[in-house]
């Protein structure tokens, strides 16, 4: 079989070397390239074609899931695999909804690193445990979180793409208005921008797709 083609995506010089280290001695496994920022992990997938991609989630030029749905927008057929030190649950929605095949935690050992990647390289996906832990308890935690009719119209409209300006126009209320709405969403939600509000009252049966 031919080795797994891995891109390894950081924002940190040592972080990127530290994982080369590790992968390239590995049987079956290949690193293709490496990229230090989500900007650039975009135009280094169309150019390497990895199998594997491991992403990091937070970075300075182009997030980890901006970028994960950008590359797979272009090659679906990509497995990407978010690494990170984060764990919060708007993290791992967001990543999830991105199409992300797996989230591992730096502190992942080298073993479980590899094993990842070849699962991941099969079609499957693969989770810390206690990333796992949290996707279950929130998948069967009871939603407490309620938009109001108004607050729910208001990120349907955020949803298609709309600007406060246009929702104002599109509802007829002012501009202010519904940056307060935004306002009380992000709170109730407990997020702090419009893609993770979004993403959240989806993932939460808030709105309709």
């Amino acid at each position: 079989m031919s080795a797994i083609r891995v891109m390894i995506v950081d924002d940190h010089p040592v972080v990127r070397e530290g994982l080369l280290g590790m992968l390239e001695s590995e049987a079956g496994l290949e690193v293709a390239g490496e990229a230090g920022s989500g900007d650039e992990a975009v135009v280094r997938a169309a150019e390497l074609r990895p199998d594997v991609v491991l992403m990091d989630l937070r970075m300075r030029d182009g997030d980890g899931v901006s970028a994960t749905a950008r590359i797979l927008a272009d090659r679906p057929e990509t497995r990407i695999v978010v690494l990170t030190t984060y764990e919060n649950d708007q993290d791992i929605v967001r990543a999830v909804e991105a199409g992300a095949a797996g989230y591992l935690l730096k502190d992942t050992s080298r073993a479980d690193l590899v094993a990842a990647i070849a699962a991941a390289a099969r079609g499957e996906t693969v989770l810390s445990p206690s990333v796992a832990s949290r996707l279950v308890s929130r998948m069967r935690a009871p939603s407490t979180v309620a938009l109001s009719p108004r607050e729910a119209e208001v990120l349907s409209l955020v949803a298609e793409g709309l600007t406060n300006a246009e929702i104002g126009r599109r509802l007829f209320i002012s501009e202010t208005t519904v940056k307060t709405h935004m306002l009380r969403i992000f709170g109730k939600l407990g997020v702090s921008d419009r893609t993770a509000a979004v993403t959240t009252a989806l993932s939460q049966g808030l709105l309709l797709r």
